[in-house]
């Protein structure tokens, strides 16, 4: 009689175990960012899983392991600009063939908080960067240095960005707070 050999709990590979690192630590952050890009919570899912099984495809190629969150969080807004880019050829389309294709999820219908709807309304009104950069500070709680490199653009931008959105808010939204301390949509 022979024995077999039996073998132990297989070991995770670095490219498994961090991005399962990344998972249980900015998952719910990183489908908050992705949300409040898209306005789709399915989507913002979506985009984050996208996002993390491509850094698991090229974990071996990072230069810096540990700065993976920040391409995780940098490919999370190119997708999330790319949905709105395909969203908007998908309304230009309905429009065109004048089909109604307006839906209303249940994740939409529980931000019927009328502050937080009046909020997102008055960010829409912003210039695409302005939006990223605010929804990054006050929703992502990133840092200047986090928000450039999510972007792709310099700190200064990122506070030229930030300080021209909340001007713009304040005019949108006189009792909104907004740059005195109070999160955005008083969260």
């Amino acid at each position: 009689m022979t024995m077999a050999t039996v073998s132990g709990p297989r070991a995770l590979s670095p490219a498994d175990a961090g991005v399962s690192d990344l998972y249980a630590a900015h998952w719910h952050s990183l489908v908050r960012l992705a949300y409040l890009m898209v306005h789709d919570v399915t989507l913002a899912e979506d985009i984050v899983q996208d996002a993390l099984v491509t850094v698991h495809q090229r974990w071996n190629s990072l230069r810096d392991p540990h700065a993976a969150l920040g391409y995780v969080r940098r490919t999370v807004v190119n997708s999330a600009r790319s949905a709105l880019r395909h969203q908007g050829v998908v309304d230009r389309y309905a429009r065109r063939t004048d089909e109604d294709h307006v839906g209303v999820s249940a994740e939409q219908t529980a931000l019927d908080h009328a502050e937080h709807d009046e909020m997102l309304r008055a960010l829409g009104e912003l210039s695409a960067k302005q939006r990223e950069v605010l929804i990054l500070r006050y929703y992502g709680d990133l840092t200047e240095a986090e928000i450039a490199d999510a972007l792709g653009i310099s700190r200064g931008a990122v506070k030229t960005h930030a300080h021209r959105g909340l001007a713009h808010l304040r005019s949108l939204i006189p009792d909104s707070g907004a740059g005195n301390g109070r999160p955005l949509g008083g969260e």
